[in-house]
């Protein structure tokens, strides 16, 4: 025996669809709104439905679609947010077929020309309703031609016209629409009343399923009250009997959330082995790898939020042996390592998504979990260096620094040498020649006084880099190489305050390129002569320090505070621009009249 359409089976998403406003599920704060405006007679003229997929943007807009027309049992009610449910108009309506209650799909009817149909037909009455109402389901998706085209009957429309528009995307609906619409947002449904309605569903079905399985479809729903109705009618049809977790588990591809804990426990122990036998377990159980790592940052998510604030332990979707361990996850682990185990897990999973082999990225994410997971933290490792022994001094003949004639210099390293650092630099250079390395040695120590004798002051290394015309590090040698000390080879200088941190390293670097030779540079806290461009500044500086200090100037600068010195001329300055600019004098100028 065939079904016919009547007796055929119907999705319990449309079969449970709320007929009223009493039967939406965690919509309070807009139910309330509409019950008020409906008793005020305060009914807008055009509504927009904002929210996630599945939680009763379309089903809303036919439920006001028929408060408006219903008109009661006995023919002669008015709007209410209580309909009937029994008139002809709420029959067709919420069958679809009422002629006074149009629906269009803008996704497939996105143009100026269907909405210009609107337009036109606004004009006449309801053939047999109350109100002509246009629904607009994914609004969004019409054109910009088709918004603006809508925007004037939008504004001023018929008395007897109403329009509900239904959309997932908000933010793509032009503000001039939005400001011509009383705008509702509807909300994700929280997990206890999601269970309810699926156990109240379930009961009305006559199925048997455990509570923890239809938590699990609460998780998986996010918030959709059809996705949980779907998922429910699914896992009603797999099971035989009473539907469990296993099974819904099964269905769903997730792994045990349990297992799951078990293998986080695992990672943050650095317990590879362990990890990678437990995941492989899952996936020969038909875990998809991916939803184990995403149920790894879930938990990660869950214990972080838990340690800040203990009552999100309290989730209806969580079962208390699973609470009980959370809670003694977010007690014991720090904050740092949850944060860092959760951006791990984020480039695992984009990892996983574009490999071609998810199960072997995610074996390879979770070995450097659990690598990772052995690392100090930044306070054992400052405890260490705190608690670790100062290394013994160099012999004099080796190469290193010498820490009894340290006082505070800073070391670094330049490419080509090493950088010292010591107020008198002593202590022999790493590298350097000397006589008890052999023959050998001493005759390249010969070479390289050969090579560096053109090099006899600091002012033949200034002109070496001019000649290279490497701008930028001759005008920061001249502006921050305070000179303690100069030998070819061998530069000893103070940073003047603002200088690069690797000045000393590219000097060497270039130093070494230019002459083929390697270059000691040293740097220390004090001693140093004053720059080349102090030098060259200091005549202007003590000008400069003289008018300022003069009373003419002084009181110039207390009647205008943001005044500036800009430029400064002696008198002989001014004398020698003067002599400058004047007509050179003619010595032997001819007179008409000498003669």
């Amino acid at each position: 025996m065939t079904d016919t359409p009547d007796t055929a089976y119907q999705v319990l998403a449309r079969k449970y669809r709320p007929e009223t406003f009493a039967d939406l599920v965690g919509q309070d704060a807009m139910v309330r709104t509409l019950q008020n405006a409906f008793e005020a007679d305060r009914i807008a003229q055009a509504f927009v439905m904002t929210g996630i997929r599945g939680t009763g943007k379309t089903t809303t807009a036919r439920i006001i679609a028929k408060g408006m027309n219903c008109i009661g049992p006995d023919g002669n009610g008015g709007p209410t947010t209580e309909p009937c449910g029994e008139c002809e108009h709420c029959k067709a309506i919420m069958e679809g077929r009422h002629v006074d209650v149009m629906e269009m799909d803008a996704a497939s009817r996105t143009g100026v020309n269907d909405i210009r149909e609107i337009i036109d037909s606004v004009h006449y009455r309801a053939a047999s309703a109350r109100y002509k109402i246009y629904i607009i389901d994914e609004v969004h998706m019409l054109s910009t031609s088709a918004f603006n085209a809508l925007l004037k009957t939008l504004e001023e429309p018929p008395s007897h016209v109403k329009f509900i528009f239904a959309t997932t995307e908000i933010r793509k609906v032009p503000v001039t629409v939005l400001s011509r619409c009383q705008r509702f947002d509807l909300r994700r449904i929280e997990p206890e009343d999601q269970i309810a309605l699926l156990r109240k569903i379930a009961v009305a079905e006559g199925a048997e399923i455990t509570d923890e399985a239809l938590a699990l479809i609460t998780r998986a729903a996010e918030g959709s009250a059809r996705d949980a109705q779907s998922l429910l009618d699914q896992a009603i049809s797999h099971g035989s009997g009473e539907t469990t977790a296993d099974q819904v588990r099964a269905m769903l591809g997730l792994a045990d959330r349990g297992r799951v804990l078990d293998l986080f426990d695992m990672i943050l122990r650095g317990d590879a082995g362990g990890a990678l036998s437990e995941i492989a377990a899952q996936y020969a159980d038909g875990a998809d790898p991916m939803a184990v790592l995403r149920d790894l940052a879930e938990i990660t998510h869950w214990i972080s939020v838990v340690k800040i604030t203990p009552e999100a332990a309290d989730d209806p979707t969580i079962n208390p042996d699973e609470r009980a361990r959370g809670m003694t996850m977010a007690t014991e682990l720090p904050m740092r390592v949850l944060t860092r185990m959760w951006q791990m897990l984020l480039k695992a999973l984009e990892e996983v998504a574009a490999a071609p082999n998810a199960m072997m990225a995610a074996e390879m994410a979770i070995i450097r979990l659990t690598h990772v997971a052995d690392l100090p933290s930044p306070e054992e490792l400052l405890r260490k260096l705190k608690d670790t022994p100062a290394p013994p001094a160099a012999p004099n003949g080796g190469g290193g620094l010498n820490p009894g004639h340290t006082h505070g210099g800073q070391m670094g390293h330049a490419q080509g040498g090493p950088v010292v650092g010591g107020a008198g630099g002593s202590g022999p250079v790493h590298g350097a020649p000397t006589a008890a390395r052999g023959g050998t040695v001493t005759a390249l120590a010969v070479q390289d006084d050969a090579a560096l004798a053109k090099y006899v002051t600091f002012e033949h290394v200034l002109e070496l880099i001019r000649t290279r015309r490497d701008g930028v590090l001759r005008v920061q040698v001249e502006e921050y190489v305070r000179l303690v000390s100069y030998q070819p080879g061998r530069i000893e200088f103070e940073p003047a305050p603002n200088a690069p941190a690797d000045l000393s390293q590219r000097l060497g670097s270039q130093l070494q390129r230019w002459t083929g030779r390697r270059w000691a540079i040293t740097l220390v806290n004090e001693g140093g002569a004053p720059s080349v461009a102090e030098v060259r500044d200091a005549a202007a500086t003590e000008m400069r320090n003289e008018a300022l200090a003069h009373p003419l100037v002084q009181a110039v600068m207390d009647a205008f505070p943001k005044a500036k010195i800009t430029e400064i001329k002696s008198r002989r300055d001014l004398a020698n621009e003067a002599l400058a600019e004047a007509l050179p004098e003619v010595e032997d100028e001819w007179d008409p009249f000498e003669e």
